[in-house]
């Protein structure tokens, strides 16, 4: 839209400017006058300019070719985050309770990371697949800041079947290189936390907990109020270690407990990174090939020729103009 109104008002210029000269003196007498001015010249600048002008539009549009997919194989392990989102992570031993304190353990776990892959699960009364396994950090940590109780429908601590999710969520190609993070106070409402463990040592995979509480426990507070039992007393939920510490050993892994000053992280990187790495092949994007040093160049080019001519007549621009019209017929 620009070059079209660069074109019309240069038109109107030119010609306005021509009938104010011829108010004070004939077309002849202005030809004697200034014999070297050429209409065509003026117009040939202009055009290279108009032409310089679009080039350059072009290469701040950056034009670019060539993406494509390419493979790349990376040695890494899988890990499956499984993190308690049950109301008794409300509680508030740990600053400013249990769940943030957790949220916050697992976003320095991934930072901690460098070619594994990821994927997220949140559990309560049943378990759900959060993020599926990825190698995208960044969006590892978004989900996990999102994580809440609410994202959950059923009430209650299922351990057994986060472990069944974790276990069924590792890709083929994992191999041997598969580790679930289980993030939880331990307070478990079934019985099948230990038999899930043993499945998923059959698998091949490790399970690495990280006990969230304090064994003296703390009321859970919802709202304004703290969750009360059947007789009305304020419910305390404590940490219960020893679930965890077996789980831990039935698959080989290792078992870590949070406090308010360490919540255990440097351990889980250490124990990770000495996992056996497995080969994985990823897809990533070829970047893109940038073209927009070629209408630069261009633009500049015609730039320097517009720069040359000077606005004077030649034997050539003093027969015939840009467009065809010979200078004495104007």
């Amino acid at each position: 839209m620009l070059v079209p109104a660069m074109v019309v008002f240069f038109e109107w210029t030119l010609r306005r400017r021509g009938r104010m000269m011829e108010r004070y003196a004939t077309r002849g007498a202005l030809r004697r006058l200034a014999p070297e001015a050429s209409k065509g010249k003026l117009r040939l600048q202009f055009w290279l300019f108009a032409i310089a002008f679009s080039l350059l539009v072009v290469a701040v549009a950056r034009p670019q070719m060539g993406s494509k997919l390419r493979e790349v194989e990376r040695e890494g392990v899988e890990i499956v985050v499984a993190v308690d989102v049950s109301n008794s992570m409300l509680a508030s031993d740990f600053s400013p309770n249990r769940l943030e304190r957790t949220k916050y353990a697992v976003s320095r776990v991934i930072e901690g990371l460098r070619e594994e892959r990821i994927g997220v699960i949140i559990f309560a009364g049943d378990a759900y697949t959060q993020l599926p396994i990825t190698a995208d950090y960044l969006t590892a940590r978004n989900f996990v800041e999102r994580i809440s109780p609410s994202q959950v429908t059923k009430q209650g601590t299922d351990i057994g079947k986060a472990i069944d999710l974790a276990t069924s969520s590792f890709s083929s190609e994992s191999g041997a290189s598969r580790v679930v993070i289980l993030v939880t106070d331990g307070e478990n409402h079934e019985d099948d936390a230990l038999q899930a463990a043993e499945r998923a040592a059959a698998r091949g995979v490790k399970i690495y907990t990280i006990g969230i509480g304090t064994p003296e426990g703390a009321p859970i507070a919802i709202g304004d109020d703290f969750i009360r039992d059947e007789k009305g007393e304020i419910v305390v939920s404590k940490l219960d270690e020893a679930s965890l510490q077996k789980i831990a050993v039935t698959t080989g892994g290792a078992y870590v407990r949070a406090t308010n000053a360490s919540v255990g992280v440097e351990e889980i990187v250490e124990l990770v990174n000495a996992t056996e790495k497995a080969k994985f092949k990823t897809e990533i994007f070829e970047e893109y090939d940038e073209k927009f040093p070629i209408p630069l160049t261009a633009a500049l080019v015609v730039l320097l020729v517009e720069f040359s001519i000077l606005p004077r007549r030649n034997r050539v621009l003093s027969r015939v103009n840009l467009f065809g019209a010979r200078e004495g017929d104007r």
